[in-house]
């Protein structure tokens, strides 16, 4: 008897852990707004040591979120605001984050000054470039300096470096660069693809190399090493398998298909890329993000449907909305649903959604916009597996 106690718990004692890692997160949704800005954020608006919710024309008081203050007036054409990043950045450096934005319609890449946390007055908009249609930006450091810059996803493709002082901080001046090697379009990247070290960009036909000097435009290399069309905005660079090199995420943002592209060498030592499907049951995976979302060490991968994104007209435009994240497992990816079900009750993740810990509990946290509204979905650790709305 003893015996068979011993071996059921060794028994425990192997699968326990692997239990635990499988079982999946659970969420608390908060229906924030009926808005239906497509991009938001999240970030301490006001200083106060609280995490509030941005997104489209408003700014959401947290943690209950239930107060909201006026931003700026956005145009409306169709069932589209022309707002398609919220992405936040102290960019005139007074210890404030303000919003760097861009629109389709307007072809404009702006900020919007933060008036220091004030509820009374609507944010200054400052114009940064006319640029043309701008699908939404991309953001990243590509000169390892620690400051991240603004990459509008347009063709030409445009880096905008913002000009600091002698302590780091922004001065609400711009450096303009245009790369005019490859074709821009329907999706944009940034990661190191030939293993250098160096941030290269990652665009829907292939991608350019960077050189030592990201700022020296005429150095830039183009390899047409694929054509995506309509790929995500961002594409993915990770090493999917661990193989030391890194791969491609992209996701349909305009119909079916969920992909991750392998990269390789042929016995001629040139690059390869093969596609294997993640997921081509679900359509409109517009936005994709890395992060890691059950505190495994592990990066997942986040997406989910964008509501409306061709106002109803792409494949799959009727099929319910839905939130996931994947364990990406070396290519075994496994998906886990944060929220799934018909637009007038249940999320999508919007053409630009937000990830991080807004409630300060050690486990990152969702924020989903987009034309069915705003949505909030509050990350409670590995619990039962079912998501409740506030």
């Amino acid at each position: 008897m003893m015996r068979k106690l011993e071996y059921v718990l060794i028994a425990l004692f192997i699968l326990l852990p692997l239990i635990a890692e499988a079982q999946s997160l659970h969420f608390d949704r908060q229906h924030v707004s009926e808005e239906t800005y497509e991009s938001a954020s999240a970030f301490d608006v006001n200083n106060n040591g609280i995490v509030d919710i941005v997104s489209g024309a408003y700014w959401y008081e947290g943690p209950d979120f239930t107060v909201k203050h006026k931003i700026t007036e956005w145009d409306r054409v169709g069932d589209y605001w022309d707002n398609f990043s919220d992405f936040p950045m102290d960019v005139n450096g007074n210890g404030y984050m303000d919003l760097v934005v861009g629109g389709w319609f307007n072809e404009t890449l702006s900020w919007l000054e933060n008036p220091e946390g004030r509820t009374d007055v609507e944010w200054t908009l400052h114009e940064i470039a006319h640029v043309g249609n701008i699908e939404r930006n991309v953001f990243g450091d590509i000169n390892g300096d620690g400051f991240m810059e603004v990459l509008p996803v347009t063709n030409p493709v445009h880096v905008f470096r913002l000009v600091r002082d002698e302590n780091g901080k922004g001065t609400g001046e711009w450096e303009q660069h245009t790369i005019s090697k490859g074709t821009g379009g329907h999706g944009l990247g940034l990661g190191d693809i030939n293993g250098n070290g160096r941030t290269d960009i990652i665009l829907s036909g292939g991608w350019i190399e960077a050189p030592e000097d990201p700022f020296d435009v005429e150095a830039w290399v183009w390899h047409p090493d694929w054509n995506i069309p309509m790929a995500s905005v961002p594409m993915l660079v990770h090493d999917v398998n661990g193989d030391g090199r890194n791969d491609l995420i992209v996701g349909n943002a305009h119909d079916y298909g969920l992909w991750w592209f392998e990269q390789g060498q042929d016995d001629e030592g040139t690059r390869t890329w093969t596609r294997h499907v993640i997921c081509d049951e679900r359509s409109q995976y517009h936005d994709v993000q890395l992060a890691d979302i059950d505190n495994d060490g592990k990066l997942e991968l986040l997406t989910g449907k964008r509501y409306r994104a061709h106002s109803g007209n792409d494949p799959g435009a009727d099929d319910p909305l839905g939130i996931y994240y994947f364990k990406i497992n070396k290519g075994n990816f496994e998906r886990f649903t944060l929220d799934f079900g018909p637009a007038d009750s249940h999320s999508g993740a919007g053409i630009y959604f937000w990830v991080t810990d807004i409630t300060q509990n050690g486990w990152k946290d969702v924020v989903a916009p987009g034309k069915e509204g705003l949505h909030a979905f509050f990350n409670r650790g590995p619990q039962e597996a079912s998501v409740e709305e506030n």
